[in-house]
């Protein structure tokens, strides 16, 4: 097989997880949006994950949120799930909206609220259960806003004790993807602040326990692909939930802000090994001001390009560069990848693959838009915030 047959056969089996909560109305704690043809439950949020799925080939599962997506049957709804072409992806937890969760949920100073937090995480895992989901992705707004509110290693402890009861739930084949983020909604203390805690956390609970790295939420400047070297370097990424942001809010659309920093992700991820690994490709965005699903096929599109550059890196010439201790020649390997048009290559590997050589184009010809604009009147749409 030549280079460019291995890069274009790569691409091939990428798979990029959508949110279902990306097709509902969603947006910032200012304010929140709503816009024409929004699905007014996760049976439609699937309909048009399919569509995204139909015009990519590469977004073959959608990620839900409970309760946002509560459904009394979710047998069904994996089922409808595959009658439209796709699977049910991660489950995703809410600790963070109720009203008892006000001084936090799994860490909270109060037993019972933190038994409601932990009984709500393995309602999460019968979900997995019954959906045949395989991850169940948690991310925690726990934490405290001034010096004193609480004990910072007594929540550590809350926060492991309430972990270990969920992980010992977990059923063969699943896993548990632990989430960080610096601050917010939290301003002096965050419970699982930085990749180090979640690490931390991760190592103790066994390998069923992995991290996860939004890309939205790291200080400005962090360095990220040292962080997914590092996690890969140990057997502890579980996977990416791609966004962006320009200053603290993330959730932009992936590669939106940096994508030379995307692309610098995306080589660690190739060359240690995770993009034939278990890694799951998540995408966890709102789209407040833009068209949901294209903005959704783009940032799709998006992740397709920085990996395309990141396998084109000449693996054999960066070495030797390397060794060398060549450090123009090293770094001009890199940028020659990542400076090169890989939309061609790309339209190549949709044409093979049997799906039109442009997904925004494609959709935009369907008529979907127009049809859910027509036919989703009345009912409540899918939404949270403001």
């Amino acid at each position: 097989m030549t280079e460019l047959a291995a890069v274009k056969a790569a691409l091939k089996t990428q798979a990029v997880e959508t949110p279902s909560w990306a097709y509902g109305n969603s947006g910032t704690r200012f304010k929140v949006f709503a816009q024409p043809g929004v699905p007014r439950d996760p049976f439609e949020k699937l309909d048009d994950a399919a569509k995204v799925h139909e015009f990519t080939g590469a977004a073959p599962t959608v990620a839900l949120h409970i309760p946002w997506d509560r459904v009394e049957d979710y047998a069904a709804l994996a089922a409808h799930a595959e009658k439209r072409g796709v699977r049910i992806g991660a489950i995703n937890s809410n600790t963070f909206q109720d009203d008892d969760y006000r001084l936090g949920s799994i860490c909270h100073p109060d037993a019972a609220v933190r038994r409601k937090a932990v009984d709500h995480l393995l309602e999460c895992v019968d979900i997995m259960d019954a959906t045949g989901s395989r991850d169940l992705k948690l991310w925690f707004a726990d934490g405290t806003n001034y010096p004193g509110q609480d004990d910072i290693r007594s929540r550590q402890d809350r926060l492991a004790e309430g972990l270990a009861e969920v992980y010992e739930r977990l059923g063969e084949g699943q896993r548990m993807l632990l989430e960080y983020k610096l601050f917010e909604p939290a301003f002096y203390t965050t419970d699982v602040p930085d990749w180090g805690t979640a690490y931390a956390h991760c190592l103790k609970l066994g390998e069923k326990a992995q991290v996860v790295v939004d890309t939205g939420h790291h200080a400005p400047g962090t360095n990220i692909e040292f962080i997914v070297a590092t996690l890969l370097r140990e057997g502890k990424l579980g996977g990416f939930d791609f966004n962006s942001r320009f200053y603290a809010d993330d959730d932009l659309m992936v590669g939106a802000a940096d994508p030379f920093q995307l692309f610098r992700i995306m080589y660690e991820v190739v060359r240690g090994g995770g993009f034939t690994s278990d890694v799951a490709f998540m995408l966890d965005q709102c789209h407040n001001i833009e068209a949901k699903i294209p903005a959704i096929i783009r940032s799709v599109m998006n992740v397709q390009e920085a990996t395309a550059k990141a396998l084109l890196v000449d693996g054999t010439a960066l070495a030797e560069a390397q060794a060398a201790g060549d450090v123009l020649e090293a770094n001009a390997v890199l940028m020659d990848a990542y400076n090169t048009d890989v939309r061609p290559l790309l339209r190549e590997v949709r044409e093979e693959s049997g799906l039109d050589p442009e997904p925004m184009k494609a959709y935009r010809s369907c008529g979907w838009a127009e049809k859910v604009v027509a036919e989703r009147i009345g009912g409540q749409q899918a939404g949270w915030g403001a």
